[in-house]
């Protein structure tokens, strides 16, 4: 393993290999959730109707979440004994295959109830590989970056999201003007519903290979390498966690949550919301004509996590993210503004122009809020349990912040109108802001020692 600094050729392929594992990732991730909304209620769930086989379908999207911390602790165990390059291989094979898996499913209507069954457990399989993911790179950026620009280094992987939720989203755009679908007037016969939505799932396997083969061109980062030179390595990373970094763990937890549950309700819950039927209190856009308003908002995103990295090591993540949750909070307690029935209208008369405006507040300040997590979370832990300490945060807090969301934010819609959903968004804001509060500035962090580094030269300048 080499222990020298990377050269500028070497951190270049880092940082394609980080963004693109990433993208390729959350592609995976989300043509899942694209099709939880617009196809899986009526191919494996139809015995439900309307609100109830939506309902269904949201409950299989969430089941990734409660499986994405099992993935970190997996995937951590082995990150933190054996590395984080092979670790990383691993958990982008998992999620490729079961991505291409869902892709071959025979539908409700052939299998019956193993339909459903099935999805469930390779939607889990997702889950796992996508939990031990997200830690791996955001270590593979960190843990090589340069002094005083972990942030900007580590934003790298963080761009991922956006990227691979433009593709996701932008496939499916294709395909329902290519195949003429309208989610309005949607028939179980028709060829988008019968073969054309398999097409993202079974081509990502293209994407997958390509990840697999830059991957496995990577040395370990320097830092982890230094690490099993010290002796460090654990037995059971898992355990020194919870021993040793139990307040890390949970104040990295809460510190996602808001960041988690902004995403799904601009993703998810607001593309049911946005185009299901008007009889049941949504707004009845065209599928179509949303997923073009979701896809400029996501621009927003991805401008601003590279906005949020430069911030976050200019004046700190801490000091950056409590300004950017307190603006979630108040989006929150806004939602009246620009999804009151009464402003924004419904079906063919809905204004396109205050759901794009009110889509890109909140994809802007899921930018700024997602950007220094892959700096912040695993400067909180050090280098022996780094990996199963920031993968641990990061993926519990998917489940309180995202795979109850969606579920909880459509209940609430259907029960007291869409404005509540922006109170649950403020609550979930409100705790990330007394995590924040509770957590010490992490930028000078050397994360070979742990010790601040600002501190430390204080100490040695004025020891005699």
């Amino acid at each position: 393993m080499s222990l020298e600094p990377p050269d500028k050729s070497y951190r270049n392929r880092i940082i394609f290999a980080s963004l693109a594992g990433t993208t390729i990732e959350f592609f995976d991730f989300y043509i899942y959730a694209t099709a939880a909304v617009s196809v899986f209620p009526l191919l494996f769930f139809p015995a439900g109707e309307g609100s109830a086989a939506l309902l269904a379908s949201m409950a299989t999207f969430g089941v990734a979440f409660i499986a994405r911390p099992i993935g970190s602790v997996v995937f951590g165990h082995f990150g933190d004994r054996v590395g984080r390059k092979a670790t990383l291989v691993g958990s982008l094979l998992l999620m490729g295959l079961a991505t291409f898996a869902i892709g071959l499913l025979p539908t409700y209507h052939r299998i019956g109830l193993f339909a459903p069954l099935l999805l469930t457990v390779f939607r889990f399989c997702q889950g796992v590989g996508l939990g031990g993911e997200w830690s791996g790179a955001a270590l593979l950026a960190t843990e090589t970056a340069d002094k005083g620009k972990r942030a900007r280094a580590a934003m790298w992987p963080q761009l991922g999201a956006p990227f691979g939720f433009i593709l996701a989203n932008g496939f499916f755009l294709s395909l329902t003007i290519g195949f003429g679908f309208d989610s309005t007037k949607a028939k179980i016969d028709e060829h988008f519903l019968t073969w054309g939505w398999r097409l993202p799932f079974l081509l990502s396997i293209i994407l997958v290979t390509l990840g697999l083969y830059v991957r496995l061109k990577l040395h370990e980062t320097p830092v982890f390498a230094r690490a099993l030179e010290r002796g460090e390595k654990l037995k059971s990373p898992l355990i020194q966690v919870f021993r040793a970094n139990l307040k890390e763990l949970t104040l990295g937890t809460f510190i996602m949550v808001a960041t988690y549950g902004l995403f799904y309700l601009m993703t998810t819950w607001i593309l049911s919301y946005g185009i299901g039927k008007v009889e049941l209190g949504n707004l009845g856009v065209g599928y179509r004509d949303f997923l073009v308003l979701q896809l400029i908002s996501v621009l927003f995103f991805a401008a601003f996590i590279p906005v949020s990295g430069w911030l976050a090591d200019r004046f700190g993540r801490r000091r950056l993210l409590l300004v950017v949750t307190t603006a979630i909070v108040l989006f929150g307690l806004g939602f009246k503004f620009f999804l009151s029935r009464e402003i924004v209208g419904s079906g063919a008369t809905a204004n396109r122009g205050v759901i794009l405006v009110f889509l890109s507040i909140g994809m802007t300040l899921m930018g700024l809020s997602f950007g220094p997590m892959s700096a912040l979370l695993p400067e909180l832990f050090p280098t022996n349990t780094r990996y199963t300490g920031s993968g641990v945060s990061y993926n519990l807090a998917s489940i309180l912040g995202a795979a109850l969301t969606p579920f909880v934010a459509t209940w609430l819609a259907q029960t007291y109108g869409a404005v509540s959903v922006g109170y649950y968004l403020a609550a979930l804001g409100a705790s990330t802001i007394i995590a924040l509060l509770l957590t010490k500035e992490t930028k000078a962090t050397d994360l070979d020692s742990m010790i601040d580094e600002t501190v430390a030269e204080r100490i040695e300048q004025t020891s005699p």
